[in-house]
């Protein structure tokens, strides 16, 4: 028996996780799926966007699907709570174009690695004054040697995985001379122990222009927090958007799996959001739980889909609903076997 935590949240979270799991329970697997609440209607409903129950359940299960929350102003985010709590500490989002989607670019797979757990997004910031005109807020930008060894060290191992020959480190070192300084030391320290993998390092804003003008130079990109979030999400445009972006929040002991997209709220529940995003963070945690042949399998019928083109949500130029996405990924499952 597989146990997952099941944390659907709120706007279309809900439609596409009831398409991931769809799909999942269409396969040969013994899965009991722990349901945990997190989101603006946990929020309106008990007071806090992540109880501490949800953090529980979380950390009591092999992985965990999450669907996508509205945030609530002035509460903490449900999920950097959990990939704090979890130590989930990188963030992997593959940049993969796909047959028969309209993109910028038809011959894109690589990989971006994100620290997931410092950065900006530390959550450290003061306010002084904030009444008055001369208001400011200091936001703590925390980098650590461990962590930056650690993040680098999985992508070098990320690259041999997936048969890659290169790692890039995507820095501003010559600004943030001290905290990228340790982010860029440390990935040429480890380095040292993949002596088969070529790297490279580029200041984030020329990663910027070289993913519009030349974005098949790279294999993996390795980053921080702030840095990461920002090129992951343009490098989803390249490809056909956020409706085909999945991630994977990984730690040494916790997954969690998620669509990259929000939640939505202008179309939720109307059974239009695209559920293949969802459908492939599927693919990607069944791989973290071991079950290749599977997430392979899924992966595959996501890629079929797309190319047919028949059954397509909105956003893609089709009228299927969202369900109807599901299941048709569940004919191809079916299809391969």
């Amino acid at each position: 028996m597989i146990k997952i935590a099941r944390i659907d949240g709120d706007g279309i979270g809900k439609e596409v996780t009831e398409a991931g799991v769809a799909v999942l329970e269409s396969l040969d697997l013994n899965i009991d799926f722990i349901e945990a609440e997190a989101g603006r209607e946990c929020f309106d409903k008990n007071g806090t966007t992540i109880p501490e129950e949800t953090i529980k359940i979380a950390k009591n299960t092999k992985a965990t699907l999450f669907g996508a929350i509205t945030s609530t102003p002035g509460q903490k985010s449900p999920i950097i709570t959990l990939r704090q709590e979890l130590d989930t500490y990188a963030n992997l989002r593959p940049i993969k174009s796909f047959k028969g989607v309209k993109c910028l670019f038809d011959d894109l797979d690589f990989l971006i690695v994100r620290e997931n757990t410092e950065g900006l997004y530390s959550g450290n910031e003061t306010m002084e004054n904030p009444e008055k005109d001369n208001a400011k807020a200091i936001a703590e930008r925390v980098i650590s040697r461990k962590a930056s060894e650690r993040i680098s060290r999985l992508a070098f191992k990320q690259a041999i995985k997936l048969e890659k020959e290169s790692v890039t480190c995507v820095h501003k070192a010559n600004v943030l001379k001290k905290t990228d300084g340790i982010f860029k030391d440390s990935f040429y320290k480890v380095s040292e122990e993949f002596p088969k993998i070529k790297t490279n390092d580029y200041y984030v804003d020329a990663t910027a222009m070289y993913l519009l003008t030349k974005p098949q130079e790279f294999d993996v990109i390795v980053t921080s927090n702030l840095f990461g979030d920002i090129l992951s999400d343009a490098s989803a445009g390249l490809v056909g958007g956020l409706g085909l972006a999945p991630s994977g929040n990984i730690g040494d002991k916790h997954g969690i799996f998620e669509p990259v997209h929000g939640s939505a709220p202008d179309i939720a529940g109307r059974n239009i959001s695209n559920p293949i995003a969802m459908i492939l963070s599927v693919s990607m945690m069944l791989e973290y739980l071991d079950e290749d042949y599977l997430a392979n399998k899924v992966k595959i019928a996501c890629e079929n889909v797309l190319e047919k083109g028949k059954t397509l949500t909105p956003d893609l130029g089709g009228s299927s609903k969202t369900i109807d996405v599901a299941n048709e990924v569940i004919k191809e499952i079916n299809n391969l076997n």
